[in-house]
Order: C-alpha cells, then sequence, then structure tokens
C-alpha cells in the first residue's frame, strides 16, 4: 500500500470514529436515523426563514413521515437568526440544531464557525453551483423580467434581460432597488463583469422606477402602473395569472438567489437535525416543499408551477463574497442611496 493510501485509509477512520463518538452517521437510512432521533427528546428547533404560508404544509409533513418529532420552528428574517445563532454562541449556548435561510447568510454563520460540513448522500445530485461542503440549496428564489399584457403587444415581450436595454422601455421599467442579483447574475452568465455592466447602464438609462418589496412589484405590474418588471420574482405570477391578472413572465432565464440548508456545529439533537436536513434536502423532501409552494432546488424535483427558467444563474458563495463590489455599482448606475 502507498504512503498516500496509507494516510488516506487513517483519515477515513479518524471520521468514523469522530462520527461514532458522536452517534451520527451520515450513511443510515432515514428509518433508521428516526430510532435515533426519538430517543434524543423527539424535537429540534429549526432556525428557518419558511414563510407561514409554507411552514403550515412542509413541517407538519415532516412530523407526520417521522411520528415522535416535532418541530420547533424559530421564526425570523435571515439577518436576525443569524444574529440570534452568534449572539448565542457567544453567550456558550448552542440552541439551533438546522439553520435554513438565505445563503448569504449561512455564509455568515460558518465564518463565525457555527457550521459543520455535511457528506450525507442526499446531495449527491445537486449540481456544484447549489451546494458547498456545509451547505445545500433546499429552495430557490427567482429573479426574471415580468410584464403586463395590456400594456406590451404579443410579440415584444422581453425574453432576455438584455430586452430591457431598448430604448423603447424608457419611462416604462421598475425594479427593486435592493436587487443586487441582477448585476451578480449577469456578470455570471456573461463570464464578465464589463459585459454585465456595460448592459446594466443601458438599462439604468430607460429610467428604472424601484420599488421596496417583490409583492408591491407585483401589484404596480397587474395594475398598469408599468408596462414591464426587470426584478421580479417568478413565483408571485402564477396564481395572479389563474385569477386572471393581464401579467406574462419569462421562463427563458433567470437569476436564483439560493436558500440553503446547513447543520448547526454542537447541536443539541444531531441526530434529528441531520434527519431534518437529509429528508429536506432529499428528492421525497424536495416534493414537500415543492407541494408546499417552494421553488425546489432538487434537479429531480419539478416545482408543481411552471416556474424554473430554462436557464438558471444561481447566486453562490464566490459571487455572495463580491456582494460589496456589486453593490457598489448597482447604486452608482441606478442612483440609490
Amino acid at each position: 500500500m502507498s504512503e498516500f493510501k496509507r494516510r488516506y485509509v487513517g483519515f477515513l477512520s479518524v471520521l468514523a470514529v469522530v462520527a461514532l463518538a458522536f452517534g451520527v452517521s451520515h450513511g443510515e437510512t432515514l428509518e433508521e436515523l428516526h430510532k435515533k432521533a426519538v430517543k434524543e427528546g423527539g424535537k429540534f428547533n429549526f432556525y428557518g426563514t419558511l414563510a407561514q404560508i409554507n411552514a403550515a404544509k412542509i413541517l407538519p409533513a415532516f412530523e407526520k413521515r417521522f411520528p415522535g418529532i416535532k418541530v420547533n420552528h424559530v421564526d425570523a428574517t435571515a439577518d436576525k437568526l443569524a444574529v440570534r445563532a452568534m449572539t448565542e454562541a457567544r453567550g456558550g449556548r448552542v440552541i439551533a440544531d438546522v439553520f435554513q435561510m438565505s445563503l448569504e447568510n449561512v455564509l455568515q454563520l460558518h465564518e463565525q464557525k457555527l457550521t459543520m460540513d455535511h457528506g450525507f448522500p442526499e446531495v449527491d445530485p445537486y449540481p456544484s453551483n447549489l451546494k458547498g461542503p456545509f451547505w445545500v440549496a433546499s429552495s430557490m428564489t427567482i429573479i426574471i423580467g415580468a410584464w403586463n399584457t395590456n400594456l406590451v403587444k404579443k410579440g415584444d415581450e422581453p425574453t432576455q434581460f438584455e430586452d430591457f436595454a431598448d430604448p423603447k422601455w424608457k419611462g416604462r421599467l421598475i425594479g427593486e432597488p435592493r436587487d443586487v442579483e441582477l448585476l451578480m447574475g449577469l456578470a455570471q452568465k456573461f463570464k464578465s463583469d464589463e459585459k454585465a455592466i456595460a448592459l446594466i447602464k443601458k438599462i439604468g438609462a430607460n429610467n428604472v422606477e424601484f420599488h421596496k418589496g417583490h409583492s408591491d412589484l407585483a401589484e404596480l405590474l397587474v395594475a398598469g402602473q408599468a408596462a414591464a418588471c426587470i426584478t421580479c420574482y417568478i413565483h408571485h405570477y402564477p396564481r395572479r395569472i389563474k385569477k386572471g391578472a393581464p401579467v406574462g413572465y419569462s421562463l427563458t432565464e433567470g437569476i436564483a438567489a439560493i436558500n440553503a440548508t446547513a447543520l448547526s456545529k454542537g447541536a443539541p439533537h444531531p441526530n434529528t437535525a441531520l434527519l431534518f436536513a437529509r429528508w429536506a434536502t432529499g428528492e421525497e423532501g424536495q416534493k414537500v416543499y415543492a407541494d408546499g409552494g417552494r421553488n425546489p432546488a432538487h434537479p429531480k424535483v419539478d416545482p408543481t408551477d411552471k416556474i424554473r427558467p430554462e436557464k438558471l444563474y444561481p447566486i453562490g458563495t464566490e459571487e455572495i463574497k463580491e456582494w460589496k463590489k456589486y453593490e457598489k455599482v448597482w447604486k452608482q448606475v441606478f442612483k440609490l442611496r
């Protein structure tokens, strides 16, 4: 046996000992893990940003699937949950078992050494841009172009973000002032910051009117207060269209903000945390997430509505690390404070 192989085998042995010491094994079936989870007290603390309308369907489904387990959903915005976890850690306490929030805030927790690497088999089908050593995408919020069908003639619909650079859109566009992801996604699309910035400048020349809140953007578009929206959330539109709203949206391409799942380091209920993380990111759980109104990240699970564009540009860890750089340009171009 070569020296490299001996060291590698030794490394795996150490990992196995550590896993056994903590009573956690990622290779177990969910049923085997369920038995261990019940012995931990039958509950776990879920620091997650699931909206109540989604949580009301998803979390009870998990509890039904694994009898004897109750979810304590600590609900808040991602930034507040991250601050809470960091404050608890500084006080010498670990309360969270699982984090599920925007990837940006999961990275923040990782930097504070509050997450741990996973390595469970359910992450294997995910592409590299939807997972990392300590996180895996659980759902996506997708930014697309949308329009009012009463104000945009058939055949004139924007099918890609470049279309918004056309002068015909001047004074007819709305957007969300905080959606720096558009610039970041375009840089990924073009593989060039310069080309992305050049396009954003052309779009900016069309005098985009900004409004905070994506729900408000959708309502403004439905009401005909603008012809098109450059940064709308795709999941806001199917139900409005079903009710007869005069809107359409692009399924050609989108920018995906990732909602990620991560295990808390030193979790008080490690087996229960692992059980939920594996279920939530596996095909079984992802189908429940889809039924619960989320846009699943699993490549083999389709959303219940047509809300997954043909081409996606996910905002991953590398882009997030450069957030401030892109945000500065975004604000300069659109003259935002």
